[in-house]
């Protein structure tokens, strides 16, 4: 029997994922905006806080858990796999993003930083995750034997 679609055990607030995304595409539009190699090194720094699960270093986070309890929004639980999936993306989106600025080639860090931008919106607006679509596209290409 084969598993199309693993879940894991853990849920994460779907609400809290839609602030930090809110909160991507504005350091984004900033990026590219100012073309300031210090939002990208902010991006970097809180997607990697995030994966590595050291969430109280991570600003957009922090953000993010302070608005909900001020306004005290119940939690919306959701799978943490695909999202957790859909993290490291961001990391390695973030990361190239980083090295291109590095390098000095701004047109295609341009071209990433739109696309972080576009998936941040559509995660904020639409409460739909690119990240989450190619997780559970690999998941039926290839899923998991029994």
């Amino acid at each position: 029997m084969y598993q199309s679609c693993p879940i894991s055990l853990t849920r994460v607030d779907s609400n809290i994922v839609r602030i930090i995304s809110l909160q991507v595409a504005l350091f984004s539009i900033m990026l590219l905006l100012t073309g300031n190699m210090f939002m990208a090194i902010i991006l970097l720094f809180d997607f990697l806080m995030r994966t590595v699960r050291l969430t109280h270093l991570s600003p957009f986070h922090m953000i993010a858990t302070a608005l909900l309890n001020f306004w005290k929004v119940k939690p919306k639980l959701c799978d943490e796999a695909p999202k957790r999936f859909a993290l490291y993306l961001g990391l390695a989106i973030s990361s190239v993003l980083v090295l291109l600025f590095l390098i000095e080639l701004t047109h295609p860090a341009t071209f990433i930083v739109g696309i972080l931008f576009i998936c941040a919106v559509f995660e904020t607006v639409f409460d739909f995750c690119i990240g989450c679509k190619i997780y559970y596209a690999i998941q039926i290409v290839s899923p998991m034997k029994k």
